[in-house]
């Protein structure tokens, strides 16, 4: 008597495809993400503390000592600085994006995802999306903050609303850098580490604390040609808040032009290679 075994093949689930399947992925992967965050209200509260801090301190400590626009009043410097404190708070949160894909990678989650039949990029996609909530609910606070210490907005409100899209598109973009940062290391802490490490020169290489034209003049281009720098002068024009001295520099002479542009190269560019980096990288 004889007897034959069929071969059975195994192959990897093929994924699905469609601007509308990795769109309702990209959500399923973002509410996964927001239910985790919202059992872990420590990490929540932690991340609105930190801004709450920077304004008090930089309001109140530096407030009556730094020259803008020929004023010292620490009322004045208060109106310039809240733009340079929303655009830090949102881009600071590019390192708890990164730290947050480094443990999915160290816990094996990206693996289990990858073997998934759905979109390659919704893992990534619906990380930043979550972590965009998050931003914003800390935004929220940080602006209840700013009115109590004096911040006002002196152009309307649809145009404070287009400055806060400016800041959100901002941290959003950010927040791709940092799910490359958390895809190329081993560890959370590395990606936490290598998350903040680039962004304090980013944040004060910049016009967001003082006025770019009293640095040295070797840096002034390059707090002048920032990505962050142009978006906190954008907000500033749009909140009707005190700004820089004029200066021939593209950014700054055309801050909301150039806050919108480098926001969307960045995001082309960081989430290409974050894809591609995802589909090849390890536990």
């Amino acid at each position: 008597m004889t007897t034959s075994t069929d071969a059975v093949k195994v192959t990897a689930p093929t994924p699905r495809g469609g601007i509308v399947q990795s769109f309702n992925d990209s959500l399923v992967v973002a509410r996964r993400n927001l239910i985790r965050m919202s059992r872990i209200p420590e990490m929540i509260i932690f991340g609105m503390i930190q801004p709450v801090m920077f304004v008090v301190l930089f309001s109140y400590v530096f407030g009556g000592s730094m020259n803008i626009g020929g004023s010292t009043d620490p009322v004045v410097y208060r109106e310039f600085l809240m733009a340079g404190i929303f655009a830090q708070t949102v881009t600071f949160a590019t390192a708890g994006a990164g730290a947050g894909i480094a443990d999915d990678m160290h816990k094996g989650l990206i693996d289990r995802f990858r073997s998934l039949p759905m979109a390659r990029g919704a893992v990534l996609t619906g990380r930043t999306l979550a972590d965009l909530v998050q931003t914003t609910l800390t935004v929220v606070v940080l602006t209840i903050v700013a009115l109590l210490v004096g911040w006002r907005i002196h152009n309307g409100i649809p145009k404070a609303l287009a400055a806060f899209a400016l800041l959100l598109l901002l941290g959003y973009a950010f927040s791709w850098i940092g799910a490359l940062i958390g895809l190329s290391v081993r560890t959370p802490e590395a990606a936490t580490s290598g998350g903040l490490i680039w962004l304090f020169p980013v944040t004060f290489i910049s016009n967001a604390f003082v006025d770019s034209s009293q640095m040295a003049g070797w840096l002034q281009p390059i707090a002048e040609w920032n990505p962050f720098s142009a978006t906190v002068q954008a907000c500033r024009e749009l909140f009707g808040n005190p700004g820089v001295s004029p200066s021939d520099a593209w950014p700054m002479a055309h801050p909301v032009q150039a806050s919108l542009l480098w926001s969307v190269l960045i995001i082309v560019v960081f989430r290409t290679l974050s894809v591609r980096k995802y589909r090849s990288a390890a536990a």
